[in-house]
């Protein structure tokens, strides 16, 4: 099947539709990309998890073709993302980046139809930085300078090298991209305030995979011990060579990882 050319919505829990674009066959896997994207951002590795399973991949709010909302919470994208598993039915596979997979985290507190979770690098309230980055971020945004925000974000915040920030310029994700620039301070500002409680996450029985790439920065690293010494039955799969983007750097690898921890189960 190929991907729809029309997003499918779903209504979240205080009324804002979720765009989701559903492809493939199989038992349903739901991916929730991280900041600075929409749900273009899986293009490389699509082809191969449509080969596999009915993939439902979202359009977080603010972007793509979803709908936004004025007061914007960390709990309404959790609560997306919890529609969005439960109209994708039982047995659902959740699998988030970044800030994404904060938002796939937090959303098995709320939901019992996934059935394994897969997180590539959630920031959980570990990577620090400079607190002033936020207003710097609002400052470029309410000059119009989204180019500004994302290389500000890129290299200050993700703590991608300049190589990878090139790569993304010349992807075709880019525009996409870019038209998500006004989200990125709010994010950051929520990611900044969160703090990771292990005492919530003691009972998530959910099998788990982290992602964590082999040349990520010291902070991720830190993230990926907390979670797998928090949650019942997670392991750690380090990615070598790879940052915070191995969709694109190390497509092979990154599916592999994925693909093995979900033909376990």
């Amino acid at each position: 099947m190929k991907p729809r050319q029309v997003p499918e919505p779903v209504a979240s829990a205080d009324g804002t539709e979720i765009a989701v674009w559903r492809s493939g066959s199989g038992p349903p896997l739901v991916l929730v990309h991280g900041a600075i994207a929409d749900h273009t951002r899986w293009a490389a590795v699509l082809p191969e998890l449509e080969r596999h399973f009915t993939v439902h991949a979202v359009d977080r709010r603010g972007r793509g073709g979803s709908g936004d909302s004025d007061d914007y919470e960390l709990e309404r994208e959790v609560e997306d993302v919890v529609a969005v598993v439960e109209a994708a039915g039982d047995g659902a596979v959740l699998l988030g980046h970044s800030h994404g997979g904060m938002c796939a985290l937090e959303a098995v507190l709320h939901t019992d139809r996934v059935r394994r979770l897969v997180l590539y690098e959630p920031p959980l309230g570990f990577l620090g930085g400079s607190p002033e980055v936020v207003e710097q971020l609002e400052a470029l945004l309410a000059e119009g300078k989204r180019e500004e925000v994302l290389a500000l974000f890129l290299a200050e915040v993700a703590r991608q090298p300049p190589e990878a920030i090139e790569l993304m310029r010349s992807l075709p994700s880019w525009p996409a991209r870019l038209a998500t620039a006004h989200t990125v301070p709010r994010e950051e500002r929520v990611t900044r305030n969160y703090r990771w409680e292990p005492s919530r996450f003691r009972d998530v029985d959910v099998p788990t995979l982290f992602l964590l790439g082999g040349d990520s920065p010291e902070p991720f690293k830190l993230a990926a011990e907390a979670v797998a010494d928090t949650l019942p039955d997670c392991r750690i799969a380090v990615l070598p060579g790879q940052r915070h983007a191995a969709m694109d750097t190390g497509t092979e690898l990154f599916l592999r990882e994925v693909l093995q921890f979900l033909d376990a189960g």
